[in-house]
């Protein structure tokens, strides 16, 4: 296994961290995980990880197109799979390397200047009342805006850039994650996750805020 390269900040690894955090509690998944796509090689890093297998993976590499998470990463669209063994875009072997193996993927890619620069996966989300119209479509759409809010923040951090024309859209995160933890879950964690998130989040899109 290749080493992980240091080009992501304490902050950085912070927000990673508490967004796969969030996904997998507002969910109820097994588990989430942020790919890194490498600039140089196009291989997928796992660069954050909450639940299953989250001990060790961080810093693992895939070859470019691996699985469900290459598919995103190089179409650049979110995918949705209730049962994987129907999905020729599945690599169980990547899948098996990682001491998990799920039954169902989401997936929605991190798009910063029209490039994507990695992908949140959720797996084997809670499916309890997704039968409910429009259940399938409001999760990968709640998955998506988490995915590109991460993306646009990175993409700031990174840049160090403060253009008003490209600020995260903090409140309608806010709004959205907020409805959904009101409908499908009472999880206290998940709210304080969510907080701690925002927090985050917000923090990064007005750096001029931050204190040492």
């Amino acid at each position: 296994m290749k080493p992980w390269p240091h080009d992501l900040m304490a902050t950085e690894r912070q927000l990673l961290q508490s967004v796969v955090s969030v996904a997998r509690h507002i969910y109820g998944a097994a588990a989430s995980s942020v790919f890194m796509v490498s600039p140089d090689t196009g291989e997928l890093i796992f660069a954050a990880v909450a639940g299953e297998g989250e001990q060790g993976l961080v810093g693992q590499r895939f070859e470019p197109g691996t699985g469900i998470a290459g598919w995103v990463a190089a179409s650049g669209q979110p995918l949705i799979t209730d049962d994987v063994t129907g999905s020729d875009r599945f690599a169980r072997d990547a899948a098996a390397s990682t001491g998990y193996v799920p039954a169902s993927i989401m997936a929605a890619p991190l798009i910063a200047d029209g490039e994507c620069i990695g992908v949140l996966e959720v797996l084997d989300r809670h499916t309890h009342g997704s039968n409910a119209p429009g259940r399938e479509l409001d999760d990968i759409e709640l998955l998506g805006l988490l995915a590109t809010q991460a993306a646009l923040s990175l993409s700031l951090l990174r840049r160090g850039e403060r253009g008003a024309g490209a600020l995260p859209r903090v409140g309608e995160l806010a709004a959205r994650l907020s409805e959904h933890a009101v409908m499908d879950s009472s999880d206290p964690l998940a709210v304080s996750l969510l907080t701690i998130s925002l927090d985050l989040l917000d923090r990064s899109a007005h750096p001029s805020s931050k204190t040492g």
